[in-house]
């Protein structure tokens, strides 16, 4: 369970992407540039990546965030960010920019026990 001043919660997602034209081009030093940034991009918003697979033509993000920010904007940031960054950064050394296909996948995961839901009903009766 993570808080924040106005929240518990345990909001977990799942979120694949692909690059554009569906290309295998996160290989090798590209694929472990992309993994840089991407962890940059988590810890500059406060998220927490719980996994992370760079494939060769795919990307599997498992990324945790507060409930302020829906699925559709973690996949934008991730997505659009990841692109500048990268294009911004390595585009002149080796010529290959990233870009990523337009849609994605979003997938939410995670659980609340009984005990959870009581536990937290306790702690409002306590703070009333």
């Amino acid at each position: 369970m993570k808080t924040t001043r106005h929240a518990t919660y345990n909001l977990n997602y799942h979120i694949v992407w692909l690059p554009k034209y569906c290309n295998s081009v996160l290989v090798n030093e590209v694929a472990d540039r992309v993994r840089r940034i991407l962890h940059e991009i988590a810890d500059e918003r406060d998220l927490e990546i719980i996994d992370l697979i760079v494939q060769s033509d795919h990307i599997h993000l498992f990324v945790s965030s507060p409930p302020k920010h829906s699925p559709s904007l973690l996949a934008n940031w991730f997505k659009g960010i990841s692109s500048r960054k990268y294009n911004h950064r390595f585009a002149d050394h080796d010529g290959q920019k990233i870009g990523w296909a337009r849609g994605y996948y979003a997938g939410t995961t995670g659980h609340v026990s009984s005990e959870t839901v009581e536990k937290y009903i306790q702690r409002q009766k306590a703070d009333a």
